[in-house]
């Protein structure tokens, strides 16, 4: 289809403006596809640093979709909520 043919279909006289809004729907299109997703797996290591936890994630990593952890009790992955907030810390009251 051309952009004179979607033109005539919405009946858009201008043709920059429909240009617009194809380019708006391709990117909405494009930013709504997921591509190359591939599944990860790898044991939690123990850190020299006092870390409690160190992962090695890929490279060419872009997002983490989810986490999951294997439960040893029934053997299934369960996955880990996301915080929506930072989380708070509270400090050891040490006063007298």
């Amino acid at each position: 289809m051309t952009v004179l043919e979607l033109m005539e279909r919405t009946g858009i006289q201008n043709e920059t403006l429909a240009i617009a809004y194809i380019k708006d729907a391709i990117h909405l299109i494009q930013s709504n596809t997921k591509e190359k997703i591939k599944i990860h797996k790898q044991n939690i290591l123990n850190s020299s640093d006092n870390d409690d936890n160190v992962y090695r994630l890929p490279a060419d990593m872009i997002a983490i979709e989810n986490v999951s952890v294997l439960d040893t009790s029934d053997s299934r992955y369960k996955k880990i909520k996301r915080l929506l907030n930072r989380p708070h810390y509270l400090l050891e009251d040490t006063s007298p």
